[in-house]
């Protein structure tokens, strides 16, 4: 059951995902413990919310929830192509297209523009129809930078169940947070009790 994000249900961005907006956007659905589950793109209003808090879109870009599916769409197929490059394994072809598609959504060229008063300038045009392209080519490419560059080999899992965020590993940390390396240092404080108990029952 998804529940809307809130400051205490949603953690701090995990390492890595400020650096890398494709970390960020993999890590906007959030498994909480107790079965609980934030996805920050459940519905279009906070899909839009996130978007312009990215500078991904403005803030009156109406997203509807047909781009919304798409978002998440790409999201999935990031996590698996995520998922593929910590495992070692090869990515799923579906999700390799999935991202090549956003991929060859962005546009070509900045065109030359003249603003009267501050002479000549380029920008890429973007059209309200073209606003969730534009985002999805630039998550996508994002996600590609960071998959092919240096950082990828510091790409893990949360090693703290329930989360399934993913993180750029620092040193020998492989939690995304401290609310997550606190409940992995427990549960393994209490596995250490329960053996130990149960040697000296024996």
């Amino acid at each position: 059951m998804s529940e809307p994000a809130t400051p205490e249900a949603e953690p701090p961005p995990a390492p890595g995902a400020e650096e890398y907006l494709a970390l960020d956007f993999a890590n906007s659905a959030i498994a909480l413990p107790g079965g609980r589950f934030v996805d920050l793109l459940g519905t279009p209003a906070a899909t839009n919310e996130w978007l312009t808090e990215r500078g991904l879109a403005p803030a009156d870009a109406g997203v509807q929830e047909m781009c919304t599916s798409q978002l998440r769409a790409l999201r999935e197929h990031l996590r698996a192509l995520f998922a593929a490059r910590v495992a070692g394994m090869p990515p799923l072809p579906a999700a390799l297209a999935a991202v090549n598609d956003a991929l060859g959504k962005a546009p070509t060229a900045a065109l030359l523009h003249w603003d009267d008063r501050n002479g000549p300038y380029r920008a890429v045009p973007c059209p309200t129809s073209q606003i969730l392209d534009r985002a999805l080519a630039t998550l996508a490419a994002n996600a590609a930078d960071l998959l092919t560059g240096p950082d990828a080999d510091r790409l893990t899992a949360c090693g703290s169940a329930p989360c399934t965020r993913y993180l750029l590993r620092h040193g020998r940390r492989h939690w995304c947070s401290t609310r997550c390396g606190d409940r992995a240092r427990a549960a393994r404080a209490y596995a250490r009790r329960t053996r130990a108990e149960a040697g000296a029952g024996l």
